[in-house]
């Protein structure tokens, strides 16, 4: 018996069992248990004002337009006035943002002396829609006006020049519309048509007295991202210009074209989230009805850039 047992298998040793690891007094302390507990409420708060910003209501700033004194008038004009047209801040504002036109700055003004810059309102809003109006000046990109009334408005572009490069250099994303359009394409080294009607002859009416019920075909290149924003290769806007992109800037694409004629008709800077130009008026076409495109998506996605750019 004793052999037999002795033959039998034993059974392999048992380790024998190691004491569970103490939680280190320093881990439990005091001070640990209150920078947990503080670190806690930090995020929760910092989490709470990062809600808080991204649903702040965005603040869109608009270029004015610049009426220049008359000479020997009286009142209003025979001072500076600067403006906005009601439409464009009613159709910016219908997105539910703040819109606020931003003024000329002066910091050598003998009465009223500032140190503010444009690029402070470059740094406190959200982005920058440039407007419509007067020509821009030849002198802009170094031509001379071929006839006296289209001399432009220099001192607007020299405004509006500045304005532009401050939001793009802050990172805010810039719509322009009709002269904004123009601008921007000014801004990098383009140059325009003074006057389509003289110096593309075979083009159609792009301004007349119908004013903002002059419309035309809108088209697309292949590789427009503005075709794929709007779902649509071809659609009608309204004309209500006399001059036009001629040179394409440096940096800049071709978003949209005249289907007629292929005027130049919407720009895109390459080189920014969002910097694109627009020569219709997209703010009188909801109210024009169906027919014309519906530009809310452009005005979405310029806003939606705001909110993403903002910090």
């Amino acid at each position: 018996m004793q052999d037999s047992e002795a033959n039998q298998p034993q059974p392999a040793p048992q380790p024998e069992a190691q004491p569970k690891p103490q939680p280190s007094a320093t881990l439990d302390g005091p001070w640990s248990q209150a920078w947990r507990f503080f670190g806690a409420r930090f995020r929760a708060i910092s989490d709470k004002a990062g809600r808080r910003l991204m649903q702040r209501t965005l603040k869109i700033g608009v270029s004015a337009r610049i009426f220049h004194p008359e000479p020997g008038a009286k009142g209003l004009r025979g001072k500076t006035l600067q403006y906005l047209e009601e439409s464009i801040a009613q159709w910016v504002m219908s997105r539910d943002v703040l819109v606020f036109m931003i003024p000329t700055v002066n910091t050598n003004g003998l009465v009223h002396p500032s140190n503010i810059r444009l690029r402070d309102y470059a740094k406190h809003l959200d982005g920058l829609v440039l407007q419509g109006g007067a020509d821009v000046s030849p002198q802009s990109y170094s031509e001379a006006a071929t006839r006296p009334e289209w001399s432009g408005d220099r001192v607007r572009d020299m405004y509006e020049l500045e304005l532009l490069h401050e939001f793009i250099e802050a990172g805010k994303p810039v719509l322009g519309i009709c002269r904004g359009c123009q601008l921007i394409n000014v801004a990098f080294g383009g140059t325009l048509y003074q006057d389509i009607a003289s110096d593309v002859p075979a083009a159609i009416a792009h301004v007349n007295d119908q004013y903002d019920g002059n419309y035309h075909e809108l088209t697309f290149p292949p590789d427009s991202s503005l075709a794929s924003l709007l779902n649509t290769r071809q659609a009608t806007v309204n004309s209500i210009h006399h001059q036009a992109v001629r040179e394409l800037g440096r940096d800049l694409s071709i978003e949209a074209v005249s289907g007629k004629d292929n005027i130049v008709e919407a720009i895109r800077y390459r080189k920014a989230p969002f910097v694109m130009g627009l020569q219709w008026h997209p703010e009188f076409h909801r109210a024009a009805g169906t027919e014309l495109l519906d530009c809310m998506p452009i005005l979405d996605s310029f806003l939606r850039t705001a909110r993403e750019t903002r910090f």
